[in-house]
């Protein structure tokens, strides 16, 4: 390895189970790097890599595309050194390393493959009650036993230091069950400079690397709210780390791609998908609300400054639980008296299936996107959506859909039905936490198993940093102007299970102050009146002039079960920019 004694170099290939297939290759062949990852989890990915384990058997759960990456790059990282580090082993890590064995023994080269497992708790989870261990659900307070449903994959979010022993042992390829996102490059970080597992605020930097890269080109300037800013779209460059002993770092790409990497769109990736500033990985908290991010040069952002408190004393814990059964219809209604046509249409569907009683759950959703005076058909129509979930498949199987296709001559003016919503089985997310004394995480490599013992079960003095607290400073105000919110502020929202975050940020002091001030909860709930029943939490990041709000349950039992038609929140930021809002006349410029 050691391309460069001061720094390693990570860059990050992946950032869902789908992303660019020749994104590997590109960041081999691109320049140079110590570190490939990749990152293809995600709550709704570990229940898609079990329905292809029961379909297809009990060797398969891991993401398959990544072994067409590997073999793309495996004679390249042999001469270049180059380790890889990713979570594409999903569900099933050992199967994925033998496949990878066999593709390193075809093409006659002598690149040693660990794995590592122990994030699994399904078999544990009976042992795990007796314990004392409820798996209480992080929302909702209900037990795991109380709750009743059929647990279909339950997987703790391991951390780094498997993956740090792993390469200690000689490791060229680590494969990673569902260890955090982060953990693919605070791992490689560790083993570089050789952290102790006290070193808190190296590891916090990496930690922040790893959050910001994790993602693919959202850090790049993909899904970028000021996407005008990013020279082209064509090409784009995925993100590379480059991480210092002290845990700072600089996030660049290669030279020649497309994209942009800006203190915007480090701050944007930095904001997605998180809580609270506090970002609590398994081997350490980070502070987010202490860092710095300045722009080095043109492509090239540090990052640096970031605290680091104790890991947390326990683990969490994906389990996705057999939901139950779906079945929904679209309708359009078009032109004069939308509502009376939504009721009476909803009213007949109800009343031909035998009444909204007999399902678990009722979802009915009208989306008024029709206009006055439409000068288009479909600027005169609005969207009737309709879901219903029940344990008893008959119930929202194909008579269902048949009632409902019966009234289609027999209902409202205009009446026209459209596919899209979801159907068949779906899959619950249940966050939950569990006691990291229970974590029985291993590292299997050269015929030998490697046991790595939570940070937390150490005996290591428990440190917490505190920061010290913000006073914001209003400028007089002398007159305002209306303009749409997103003209002056940037957002990042997502999925965190069935919550939301929604990240908000502003590109000067100035713009921050007001923000600061003017976006209270009281006031998203006013601008964004659909989420006025939501609790919502808000969290003050000002040293990346930076708001976070938390919207608890907008997205119901998870992405896989969610009735939205934004399943993921991926547009409420967006959202929010589009509305219209008073601010002073001097950060108009």
């Amino acid at each position: 390895m050691n391309i460069n004694e001061e720094k390693i170099i990570i860059a990050n290939c992946s950032g869902y189970y789908g992303d660019r297939l020749s994104a590997a290759k590109d960041m081999v062949d691109g320049g140079p790097i110590d570190v490939l990852t990749g990152d293809y989890l995600a709550e709704l990915t570990m229940a898609i890599l079990y329905n292809q384990k029961m379909k297809r058997g009990d060797d398969q759960g891991y993401v398959g595309t990544f072994l067409k990456q590997f073999s793309q790059i495996a004679k390249d990282c042999e001469e270049k050194n180059i380790k890889v580090v990713t979570n594409a082993g999903g569900l099933n890590p050992s199967s994925m390393a033998a496949k990878i064995e066999e593709i390193v023994k075809d093409l006659g080269i002598n690149l040693k493959v660990a794995y590592i497992d122990g994030d699994d708790l399904v078999p544990r989870i009976e042992d795990l009650n007796k314990a004392g261990e409820e798996l209480k659900n992080i929302e909702k307070g209900i037990t795991l036993k109380d709750h009743g449903k059929t647990t279909l994959t339950a997987n703790a979010y391991l951390g780094a230091w498997g993956i740090k022993e792993a390469l200690d042992a000689g490791a060229d390829v680590v494969v990673c069950p569902r260890v955090t996102d982060a953990a693919v490059v605070i791992g490689p970080a560790a083993w570089k400079f050789n952290w102790s597992r006290d070193n808190f605020d190296a590891l916090a930097g990496s930690l922040a690397a790893g959050h910001i890269i994790e993602c693919g080109a959202q850090a790049t300037g993909g899904n970028y709210s000021f996407f005008q800013e990013v020279p082209s779209f064509y090409n784009v460059g995925y993100p590379i780390a480059e991480i210092f002993e002290d845990g700072s770092f600089t996030i660049t790409k290669h030279p020649g791609t497309g994209g942009l990497v800006s203190v915007g769109t480090v701050t944007a990736q930095l904001l997605y998908e998180i809580s609270s500033p506090a970002y609590i990985n398994p081997d350490v908290i980070g502070h987010f609300d202490t860092l710095k991010i300045e722009q080095e040069s043109e492509n090239r952002v540090h990052v640096s400054g970031c605290r680091g408190s104790s890991a947390p004393k326990t683990h969490k814990v994906c389990i996705n639980l057999s939901g139950g059964f779906r079945n929904g219809t679209e309708i359009l209604l078009t032109g004069l008296d939308i509502e009376e046509k939504a009721k009476l249409v909803t009213d007949l569907i109800f009343n031909n299936v035998g009444g909204k009683e007999q399902f678990d759950k009722v979802d009915i959703q009208l989306i008024r996107m029709d206009k006055e005076d439409p000068n288009s058909n479909e600027e005169a129509q609005a969207s009737l959506r309709i879901s219903v979930m029940s344990s008893n498949p008959d119930l929202v199987g194909r008579l269902f859909s048949a009632k409902i296709v019966e009234l289609g001559l027999a209902s409202i003016p205009g009446y026209t039905g459209r596919s899209g919503i979801a159907s068949g089985h779906y899959i619950e997310y249940w966050p939950t936490l569990v006691d990291s004394k229970f974590i029985q995480e291993n590292v299997h490599f050269d015929g030998k198993i490697i046991e790595v013992i939570p940070t937390s079960q150490m005996d290591f003095e428990e440190t917490y940093y505190q920061k010290e607290p913000y006073q914001n400073v209003l400028p007089s105000i002398d007159s305002y102007r209306r303009i749409p919110f997103g003209k002056l502020y940037g957002t990042r929202s997502g999925d965190k299970g069935g919550c939301a975050n929604l990240g908000v940020w502003a590109k000067t002091e100035d713009a921050y102050t007001y923000l600061y001030d003017f976006l209270t909860v009281e006031k998203i709930k006013e601008l964004l009146p659909d989420l006025a029943m939501y609790e919502i939490d808000r969290y003050e990041l000002p040293n990346i002039l930076a708001l976070n709000f938390y919207v608890h349950g907008i997205l119901q039992d998870g992405v896989s079960s969610s009735t939205r038609l934004d399943g993921q929140a991926k547009s409420l930021g967006e959202y929010l920019r589009a509305k219209s809002v008073e601010v002073p006349e001097f950060l108009i410029n």
